[in-house]
Order: structure tokens, then C-alpha cells, then sequence
């Protein structure tokens, strides 16, 4: 899939855990994982929003569009 989803990397830079921050932006922490693992479909901007906040981040330090050439290489 060519969106990348880095929020692992961002929680782990900030040092905060997947219940932390689940609570902080009023997400349930299975759902915060579904998207932490790539494997969610969609994304809210108003979830994307609260995560930069928390997170003090844009969202492009969060998704990363990589080419399926690239990933095959």
C-alpha cells in the first residue's frame, strides 16, 4: 500500500503509549491501533487533527506516500 502510517515512529519520539494517547484524543485504543498498524481504510481529519495536537507534529510526519515501485525495489 503506498500511504505509510508512522505514528509508531511519532509515539515512540514523543514517549507516549497507544492507551495515553487514546485517552488524550478520545479514540478507543483498538481503533488508535487499527490506524498505528496501517490497517485502517480511512482516517478523520478531526482524528488526524487531535493526534498532531497531542503529538505535536504535522501530518505528513504521521502518513507518507511511498511508491509501490519503490517498496518492491
Amino acid at each position: 500500500m503506498p500511504i505509510i502510517v508512522n505514528l509508531d515512529v511519532m509515539m515512540a519520539k514523543r514517549k507516549i503509549s497507544l492507551n495515553e494517547l487514546s485517552g488524550k484524543i478520545d479514540i478507543t485504543p483498538a481503533n488508535l491501533s487499527i490506524l498505528k498498524t496501517g490497517k485502517a481504510k480511512a482516517v478523520r481529519f478531526s482524528t488526524l487533527e487531535a493526534i498532531c495536537r497531542e503529538l505535536n507534529c504535522q501530518p505528513g510526519d504521521i502518513l507518507e506516500y511511498q511508491d509501490d515501485e519503490e517498496t518492491t525495489k
